[in-house]
This record gives C-alpha cells, sequence and structure tokens, in this order.
C-alpha cells in the first residue's frame, strides 16, 4: 500500500476496502500528485467542519472521497479511464467546496465551478506524464459525466452519489454502520436502465428498501436550515474578504480551507475579524417567514438530493419507487419536505460587503 492509503484511519480504511477488495497500486501515483493531493486539504463536508452546528466526527477530505468514487468504478468497471475520471471529477473544487457555488448565486444547481478540471488536469506536468505513460487521452478522463457509472442525472444511482451518501452517513450524521455498509454494497450490480444505459443497480428489493430507509434520513439534513445558512455564510466571508482585496478568487483554487480561515482570523478589517469569530461560536440557528433587523439571514434554496434506484424484481430492472410502497412513501415524504425560500438565520449581525 502506498502513503495516501497508509494515512488514512482505520475506519476509512476498511469502508475502503468494502468499496473495492484491491486498492489499485497505479492509481496511487495519481493520487500523490500537487494538483489532487491540494483538495486533500478540502472537507467533504462544505465548511461544517468549522461550525458548532454540526459535529463531525472526523476529517474527511474531498480527496478521500474522490478516491472513494474511484475505487466504486475500479470495483464494477477496472477501467482505468473511468477510474481516473472518477478520481479527477473534483479535481477543481475550491476551498469549502459548494459554499462556493452559493458565493455565485448557484445554491440550487451548485455546478458553477466545475469548469476548471480540464485546464487543471492539462497543465499539471505530473499527471500529463502519468496519462502519457498509461496510454490514456486528456478527454478520456477529464469529463466524468460521459461514463454512467460514475456520474449521471439525479435520481439515478452513480458511484458519486453512492460514495457521498456512505460517507456523508459516517463522518457527518451517522445513520450506519460498515457492517451495514458492507451489506447493502454487496447487493450491488451493474445493470442497463431505461434508456439501455449502465447504471448500477439492486438485485435484491428488501436491501434497496432498507438503505432507501437509512438514507431518507440523511436527504432533509442536507438541505436543513444550518445546512443552508453555514453555507452561506462562508461564501459571503470568502466573498467579502475579496471585496477588501485580502483574498483572491484564484486563493480558493490554491490555498487550503485552513490558511483561508487564517486569513479570516487576522483579517484587518475588525468587522470582518470578529464575524468569523462570532460565526465560529454560534451554534443555533432560527426560522421566520419573514427579515428580522439585526440577524444574519439566507432565503436561498438548496439542491435536491437523493435517489431512486433500480431493483431486479422478475429479472426486469424497475426504480424502486415503482415497486416499494415503503420507498414510495419515503421518497415523497422528502420530495414534499420545503428546501428553503423562507428566512434562516443567526442570532447576530452580519451585513456582507
Amino acid at each position: 500500500m502506498g502513503k495516501y492509503f497508509k494515512q488514512l484511519n482505520k475506519e476509512v480504511k476498511e469502508y475502503f476496502k468494502i468499496l473495492s477488495n484491491e486498492f489499485p497500486e497505479w492509481l496511487e501515483d495519481y493520487i500523490a500528485t500537487k494538483e489532487m493531493q491540494r483538495i486533500n486539504k478540502i472537507s467533504l463536508s462544505c465548511g461544517k467542519d468549522y461550525s458548532k452546528c454540526f459535529n463531525v466526527r472526523y476529517w474527511y477530505s474531498n480527496l478521500d472521497h474522490s478516491v472513494g468514487v474511484a475505487l466504486i468504478i475500479w470495483n464494477f468497471t477496472h477501467d482505468k479511464k473511468q477510474t481516473l475520471a472518477g478520481l479527477f471529477h473534483d479535481i477543481a473544487t475550491p476551498a469549502f467546496k459548494h459554499c462556493i457555488d452559493f458565493m455565485n448565486g448557484d445554491s440550487e444547481k451548485q455546478e458553477s465551478t466545475e469548469e476548471r478540471t480540464t485546464d487543471i488536469i492539462k497543465n499539471s506536468k505530473d499527471i500529463m506524464a502519468l496519462l502519457d505513460r498509461d496510454n490514456i487521452k486528456l478527454e478520456e478522463v477529464s469529463d466524468y459525466k460521459i461514463y454512467p457509472i460514475a456520474d449521471n442525472e439525479t435520481p439515478q444511482l452513480s458511484a458519486d452519489r453512492f460514495e457521498s451518501t456512505f460517507s456523508s452517513g459516517l463522518t457527518l450524521h451517522r445513520v450506519w454502520e460498515l457492517d451495514k455498509i458492507r451489506k447493502i454494497y454487496s447487493n450491488v450490480i451493474v445493470t442497463k436502465n431505461e434508456q439501455g444505459v449502465d447504471e448500477l443497480a439492486f438485485k435484491d428489493k428488501i436491501i434497496c428498501e432498507e438503505f432507501i430507509q437509512i438514507i431518507s434520513e440523511l436527504w432533509p439534513i442536507w438541505v436543513c436550515d444550518k445546512d443552508r445558512v453555514v453555507m452561506q455564510f462562508i461564501a459571503d466571508m470568502c466573498k467579502s474578504v475579496n471585496k477588501i482585496n485580502k483574498l483572491d478568487i484564484d486563493d480558493l483554487y490554491s490555498l487550503s480551507e485552513k490558511e483561508i480561515i487564517n486569513k479570516f482570523k487576522n483579517c484587518d478589517d475588525q468587522y470582518l475579524k470578529n464575524a468569523w469569530e462570532t460565526f465560529s461560536n454560534c451554534d443555533k440557528v432560527f426560522k421566520s417567514e419573514m427579515k428580522i433587523d439585526g440577524k444574519y439571514f439566507t432565503n436561498v434554496k438548496s439542491k435536491i438530493r437523493y435517489v431512486n434506484p433500480l431493483v431486479i424484481e422478475n429479472n426486469t430492472a424497475e426504480r424502486i419507487y415503482d415497486v416499494s410502497a415503503k420507498a414510495k412513501e419515503c421518497i415523497d415524504n422528502y420530495l414534499k419536505l420545503p428546501k428553503g425560500g423562507y428566512y434562516t438565520y443567526f442570532d447576530f449581525e452580519f451585513i456582507p460587503y
């Protein structure tokens, strides 16, 4: 095992072994590149590690997520190109991840930061040398959306969606243990969906129902009030510190989250410095139908995240929503929930620049 795998904590090591019995040695060379190591300093949790509103059990980086996605793809395809596309899919992720989509006014789709992926790979001498060694072209790994096992449209099941669901349920909102992940994951195969395209699917309806019942506990949390207001606050801090020329947009793609937070903490602007300190110690979020003076608030809507997987029923691939009353109820209950639009706020005043 290479350096990256050895430094992981015990639970993540065991989790990765569930995703793939084999950790490909050739993958370690790509993981070790400077561009991939940068995202090891970015949390998958979109800034929630820095808020007392959340209790993140341990650090799980965007690199860890990307490796997990790659391992799922490798497990089901043993295809280097697809696996690398999965590994690289977040190589352009900025610090604080989707908070920067909030900063860009893209809270619902969360796709505004994806355009740098090809340039980052192309401008990396180390990655391009490795691709040349493995006889792989840039365009074969720079867009994971061309591989349906790696990524597809919501609510289909893809490696990216699968991994973030598993890891969020381990590190941020504990909804399962490794044995449960092992049971669920071992039931998954690749089949053709309604469009004749490859998609991950469950062999057994009961296990698929169990999967949906567990992860339906996560879906509301991903769009809850504290989730949206924490992400919007970090977005507004980044924008405000940028406005006073203490944070360049490119810094979000080169500095670690801790380095940027140090800019917040040591800012010459006392107002912004105090705002970050107050946020860091705030552990409660409130809701209102109208704006309240003297509070930091937002009313942005969040991205709808859920899955409606395929399951093999009578030798045919069907959506679990169509063949399970239990799963249908879980999905319907989530889709009926408000995803924002009202005001959610911290009990302190902060007016972004």
